[in-house]
């Protein structure tokens, strides 16, 4: 039997407590020992559940208990979890967590920490929910060299974006329909705002090229300026608008990484991704594009994720699972002025059009109809050419109402 406890009792901590129980049969037939959950931690009182008897509100009960040897952290947040799970694995314990949060902020620290006190740090549900994505990278992809990641990370904003696809829903009644249905918290900005894919694009570039990626690193852009009139010229133009976290590998072995909305062609395998999926393409030497898909986020898809991991440290009591990269300060990630796009602009003003095409040169037009308004994208350029022609083209006269990314995916 292994002892187990879980710090954290909401929806992700309860799934994982409901799965151990109700799958226990299969995962001993898996293990061959029992998983027991010893204690979960949480400062509410849980009297109707069938381990009422085991909660506590005291951590020191965890991490004074020889008998635990694996710690589930699945409260969230940054703090007390950084110190909790900081102190189990110096205490010998093996930790899996859910919380992106914390493997963006600290993951580096607590690898090394986990390889000095040889046991394991797992964090399969941090991207992705239940889809599984760290795991397949760090051993099914292991003999590619990884040229690029990119995908749907945030189930929020991907659900938001698609009823404004495909129902016509202005921004603001999307959100409030995906609050009301429990897919945006009450608080969405993280959401919204694109921390939360952040986020996840970091530990995953984290992971492909072994130097930790901090979010405060990588240029971030949310939803919230995305207009109905640029989900219509995204369809004329043959694309999806999605919020994308992409990494990409150059020639100078630097990165290029980013979070923003961009328009994505509908050929490509990441467009029909709708509502609250995710989508993660792998680009990789060897096998080309491989794409993961599934649910982000949920109480039983993420419980699933963590389970798996609560599993494998079981197996690897005595040895560590071979998951790690080192800290990074930022030099391998390029300037997002040099990061090269198209790119789509949305304009307001007389012949502006006209003025675009002597400023931008060659640029495709999506306007079908007259009038002060319309819309073009550019060819390829980095952004700082991008800015320094768009300030041109305001300061002779046109109002610039919208500019997305259009992914090359």
């Amino acid at each position: 039997m292994v002892s187990i406890a879980i710090m954290g009792h909401g929806v992700v901590g309860s799934g994982v407590a409901e799965i151990l129980l109700t799958h226990k049969q299969k995962l001993f037939a898996r293990l061959g020992e029992e998983i027991y959950i010893k204690k979960v931690l949480d400062l509410r009182e849980f009297p109707d559940s069938p381990i009422a008897d085991r909660f506590t509100k005291d951590f020191e009960e965890i991490i004074n208990d020889l008998e635990i040897r694996v710690v589930v952290e699945v409260m969230g947040g940054l703090h007390p979890s950084y110190e909790f799970v900081s102190r189990c694995i110096k205490a010998g314990k093996s930790v899996v967590t859910s919380n992106k949060e914390l493997v963006a902020a600290y993951g580096a620290e607590l690898l090394a920490l986990a390889k000095e006190n040889n046991v394991n740090f797992l964090f399969e549900a941090s991207v992705g929910g239940g889809i599984p994505i760290i795991r397949p990278m760090n051993q099914c992809l292991v003999a590619n060299i990884v040229d690029e990641i990119a995908g749907i990370l945030n189930g929020t904003t991907n659900f938001i974006l698609t009823k404004m696809i495909e129902d016509g829903m202005q921004f603001a009644d999307a959100l409030k329909l995906a609050q009301e249905l429990g897919f945006a918290e009450k608080d969405p900005t993280a959401d919204i705002e694109g921390h939360d894919a952040c986020r996840k694009i970091c530990i995953l570039a984290s992971l492909a090229f072994g130097k930790h990626v901090y979010p405060d690193s990588v240029h971030t852009e949310g939803i919230t300026k995305i207009t109905l009139e640029d989900v219509k010229y995204a369809e004329k133009f043959g694309c999806v608008i999605k919020l994308i976290g992409r990494v990409k590998k150059l020639n100078n072995n630097k990165i290029d990484i980013i979070t923003a909305p961009m328009l994505v062609p509908l050929k490509s395998q990441l467009a029909n991704i709708d509502n609250e999926f995710n989508g993660i393409m792998v680009r990789g030497d060897c096998t080309g594009d491989v794409v993961f898909y599934g649910k982000g986020a949920g109480k039983l898809p993420t419980a699933s994720a963590v389970v798996a991991d609560i599993v494998d440290c079981c197996q690897h009591l005595k040895k560590r699972r071979f998951l790690f990269w080192t800290d990074g300060d930022g030099s391998n990630i390029i300037n997002v002025s040099e990061s090269v796009f198209a790119m789509y602009v949305r304009v307001k003003g007389r012949d502006a059009v006209v003025k675009a095409e002597g400023i931008f040169g060659s640029i495709q037009s999506l306007s079908t109809h007259g009038g002060d308004r319309a819309a073009f994208t550019t060819k390829a350029m980095t952004y700082s050419e991008f800015t320094e022609k768009i300030n041109k083209l305001a300061s002779d006269g046109v109002e610039i109402l919208s500019t997305i990314r259009i992914g090359d995916l």
